[in-house]
């Protein structure tokens, strides 16, 4: 499965299993959730008891003042004392649940963020970064938002109509209970429909909200090739053009919502309405005290207060749940390269690898290599060469386990790398990538992140090596010098440099060095050279180069076109044989002449 694209979830029904998979979250803590529902159920009593008081109060008044105050004045203290105590405990529900939910996003952002990392490249080549990490954000602040509302204010919102209902029914003709459950019921039943209705417009919105963000971050990721060809104007107009859509898809939103929030409230008006009506002829006819009048005017200012909520509180977690489901389809991701169940960690005794009829393809119809066979010794170098696309970088992502090869087997120490777990293999693993990528930290972050427990005496070694001491001292922070979104702080030099300090601080047995010195001019390059050839002399080496110059002192040399391994052997067999490498090593050599004599 590829990255969510935004058509996958722009319509059909909602997974509402999804509630179900958060009650783990409410089981890590039942005796928070436990005292929150108690002070829950101690506010709504302190609530609905509000306005029996106000009905007593102004009976009493209503048959006229008598000498001793203590009962109004008790009364009136009683209607302060439950007015506070519902709102008290309220928050006081409110702040015990807190830990709930705030530990349900953390654990949901993690669970989402490690499976991230377990997915194949391939995903994280295909992503849209922008788009990913607006689904990552809503779908956890929708998780703690569901978690919150649904257990706090859908089933309270329910037992509080109940007790009115209740109260209305033992105390008053049995219209005024029907009446309000008639009124409750036709609220709910179009907050449903027209929230369905509108959900359409929720998930169009968020789909533009992607677009628009990920088209600005993928700008501003690209900033130097965007000013390489002065193409300001064109990204400002494509942005605005994505943020049109997505304020055309807004508007309908607030349209919509503006319907909704127009038909709820005259279903609540008319049935305020007809209650008062109801009410009022009760009380012309004798039938029914003023502060009776009173007490169902409260109840239900009191009743649609929360269920007007409640509907807010419906079209919420609906566009929650439409914003976890993205969060959980990402999590129903397959790992494409897993670990076996019976997997153990490598055991490292010299690290030999051996490629045997290697073969591999991205995707069917598109076969990059063919029948692949070699070993190299422990402690030996192996170069490939060849020309682009001809499968080099490939080797060097099947043997770290990016990909899972088509057919064959990759073993080191004998030991297939399908049955270890990833985790070892790649700890045994040094790669010197050519494009360097580095943290937006710096650049003691960047080297140290190679070995994160190193001491300061080892990183200072590692630079010392990469040939990198005299300019990191030479900088006014040192170590501590930031060096931008992706090192963009950097020459490709440096960073190459510090790509090569940080392998060597991991000091891994199996090293690959992926054109490792492409970034380079002649005299670093010879620098980095020397190091490399230090290091690798005690290593597993698999060099993929593109300049032979670089590994012509390599124990073995094969050489790749189109997938296939068309000669193998030493700098001067492959010379002598006067086939594909002599033709590219006089290639270069008439290059690097050429250059020389521009150069005079």
């Amino acid at each position: 499965m590829r990255p969510l694209t935004d058509n996958q979830y722009a319509s059909g029904p909602v997974n509402w299993r999804i509630v179900a998979s958060l009650l783990p979250y409410l089981r890590e803590f039942r005796g928070r959730v436990t005292l929150a529902l108690l002070l829950l159920f101690v506010a709504k009593l302190a609530g609905v008891a509000v306005p029996w008081v106000l009905k007593l109060v102004v009976e009493h008044f209503e048959q006229g003042a008598d000498a001793l105050m203590l009962v109004p004045v008790a009364l009136l203290a009683a209607y302060g004392l439950l007015r506070f105590s519902s709102v008290f405990f309220s928050e006081l529900r409110d702040a015990v649940f807190a830990r709930v939910a705030e530990r349900a996003m953390r654990r949901i952002s993690l669970q989402v963020f490690e499976h991230l990392h377990r997915l194949d490249l391939g995903f994280h080549l295909s992503r849209r970064t922008g788009g990913l990490s607006r689904d990552i954000e809503r779908g956890t602040s929708g998780i703690s938002f569901l978690l919150r509302f649904m257990v706090f204010n859908i089933l309270p919102t329910l037992l509080e109509i109940g007790l009115i209902a209740v109260i209305l029914l033992l105390n008053f003709s049995p219209i005024y209970a029907l009446a309000v459950v008639g009124s409750v019921v036709t609220y709910v039943l179009f907050s449903v429909w027209c929230t369905e209705w509108r959900n359409h417009f929720v998930r169009e919105s968020n789909q533009m909200d992607n677009r628009s963000n990920t088209r600005a971050v993928d700008s501003l990721l690209n900033y130097e090739t965007v000013k390489y060809f002065a193409n300001e104007h064109f990204e400002a107009r494509e942005y605005d053009a994505h943020l049109q859509r997505w304020e055309a898809a807004r508007m309908k939103n607030r349209l919509s919502l503006a319907a909704l929030n127009s038909g709820q409230a005259l279903i609540i008006a008319g049935s305020v309405t007809l209650l008062m009506f109801l009410a009022a002829g009760e009380v012309a006819a004798g039938d029914m005290s003023l502060g009776e009048l009173v007490m169902i005017n409260a109840y239900m200012i009191q009743l649609f207060i929360p269920l007007n909520f409640l509907g807010f509180i419906y079209r919420e977690i609906r566009e929650a749940l439409t914003n976890i489901e993205r969060l959980f389809k990402l999590l129903q991701t397959p790992v494409q390269v897993a670990d076996a169940a019976d997997a153990q960690a490598l055991q490292v005794r010299g690290g030999a690898v051996d490629f045997e009829g290697v073969a591999h393809a991205y995707e069917p119809g598109r076969q990059i290599l063919h029948d692949i066979s070699f070993a190299i010794p422990a402690g030996h170098t192996l170069a490939i060469v060849g020309p682009s696309g001809a499968g080099k970088s490939t080797l060097a992502r099947l043997l770290f386990r990016f990909y899972d090869v088509s057919a064959g087997s990759i073993r080191v120490d004998g030991q297939d790398i399908r049955n270890v777990t990833q985790h070892s293999l790649r700890q045994a693993i040094g790669v010197v990538p050519q494009d360097t990528v580095l943290f937006n930290d710096t650049i003691g972050y960047n080297i140290a992140y190679g070995d994160p427990g190193a001491s300061d005496e080892a990183v200072w070694a590692a630079l010392r090596q990469a040939q990198l001491e005299d300019f990191v001292r030479s900088l006014p922070k040192g170590l501590d010098t930031l060096v931008g979104e992706r090192g963009l702080k950097l020459s490709g030099g440096e960073k190459q440099r510090i790509a090569i300090a940080r392998v060597l601080l991991k000091n891994p047995p199996v090293l690959i060095l992926d054109e490792a010195t492409s970034s380079l001019d002649t005299h670093a390059e010879r620098l980095i050279l020397q190091a490399l050839n230090q290091v690798a002399s005690k290593r597993t080496t698999l060099a993929i180069a593109h300049r032979l110059s670089t590994i012509v002192h390599a124990e073995r040399i094969l050489v790749l076109e189109q997938g296939r391994v068309v000669e193998q052997g030493t700098h001067p067999e492959l010379l002598a044989l006067g086939g594909a490498y002599a033709h590219l090593w006089s290639q270069q050599q008439r290059q690097q002449l050429d250059g020389q004599n521009a150069d005079v």
